[in-house]
């Protein structure tokens, strides 16, 4: 797919990984709608990108926000193209703890409701849209980047909850490149390794420097620039399809 010209939606845009794609996005042409929680600085981000940039306030747990901010950028831009799915949350419990405490059923449930079925939602109903684009001349209407981790494949210690969504997301990369072949609409995944994005805004840089020793090289921690060229890169390619990309400088993950 073409950047230039382009209409993006991106979940989880207000912030990390999605805020540097969106970013990437404007300065190559895009027009991009922000979706992202009502209590986020999405309003503040999509006014510094400016570019007719919007903020489409949704929680992605709650289907009818959903359809109302996919709505909204529509009325906006008049299309959409390209789908990011950023949006997730990050949760860590044993099964059972040391104190004999048990996995919190709900943390679990939220979980999979905001990474995976949320994350869903959002595509069904993107994909919907897509599917009224005029095809460009190899016969594409858009092209969905989900954003999985490399916890899907080496999940540690207390992330049963993250590492189920995250695989599901994998899982669901190569079905739903299938099933929206016919629409002409690419799906690929990636999944980042050990990014600096605010999650770890507060930790000291002793530890970011040690979990920079994970990687193989190089020995950095990934940055929401370095991802979003990966994004640029997948959803120019038109024969990227069905895929899931690791971008973690080679590392894998040990059980702690």
């Amino acid at each position: 797919m073409r950047i230039d010209g382009s209409v993006a939606l991106i979940t989880g845009g207000a912030s990390g990984l999605g805020r540097g794609a969106a970013e990437a996005l404007v300065e190559r042409g895009a027009r991009v709608a922000i979706l992202d929680l009502p209590g986020s600085a999405g309003a503040s981000v999509a006014g510094d990108l400016g570019h007719d940039t919007v903020f489409v306030p949704a929680d992605v747990r709650d289907t009818e926000q959903v359809e109302e901010a996919i709505a909204s950028a529509v009325a906006a831009h008049g299309k959409l193209d390209l789908l990011l799915n950023a949006a997730g949350v990050v949760t860590a419990h044993r099964v059972v703890a040391r104190n004999g405490e048990l996995f919190p059923l709900d943390l679990f449930k939220s979980t999979i409701e905001v990474n995976l079925i949320g994350l869903f939602d959002v595509v069904r109903r993107v994909a919907a849209e897509m599917g009224n684009n005029e095809p460009n001349e190899g016969g594409e209407r858009g092209a969905i980047v989900n954003v999985a981790s490399i916890a899907a494949y080496e999940g540690q210690v207390g992330q049963a909850a993250y590492s189920a969504s995250k695989g599901g997301i994998v899982g669901l990369t190569l079905p739903l490149a299938r099933d929206l072949a016919g629409a002409g609409i690419r799906v690929n995944t990636i999944a980042p390794g050990i990014m600096d994005t605010p999650m770890l805004a507060g930790a000291p840089q002793e530890l970011k420097d040690s979990l920079a020793q994970v990687h193989v090289f190089p020995r950095r921690l990934g940055t929401p620039q370095d991802f979003a060229h990966l994004v640029i890169a997948v959803f120019e390619n038109p024969m990227l399809n069905g895929e899931v990309i690791r971008l973690d400088a080679g590392a894998r993950m040990g059980p702690r």
